[in-house]
């Protein structure tokens, strides 16, 4: 049990460090070509749209976490104005 907890941890640190170092991952619709056969032609990826990288799950996840998490932040503090 422990060794399973520890090999599941290390792959959870193992795939946060991939999407920190490189949030982009080729297209697996593709396979980082950029194209596709469709009915005997070569057309762009659909689901790439021919740049044959896509935003890794993990990263999507952490910039909706990052976004969500500013947008709830407390705004900075400005200088008080002045009575009048």
């Amino acid at each position: 049990m422990l060794t399973a907890s520890a090999l599941l941890l290390a792959g959870v640190i193992f795939y946060a460090a991939l999407c920190a170092i490189r949030p982009f991952g080729p297209c697996r619709k593709c396979d980082g070509t950029g194209t596709r056969e469709r009915r005997g032609k070569p057309d762009v990826c659909r689901r790439c749209r021919g740049e044959r990288l896509r935003l890794r799950t993990g990263r999507r996840a952490f910039n909706a976490w990052l976004r969500t998490r500013q947008a709830g932040a407390r705004p900075t503090p400005t200088a008080f104005k002045e009575n009048r």
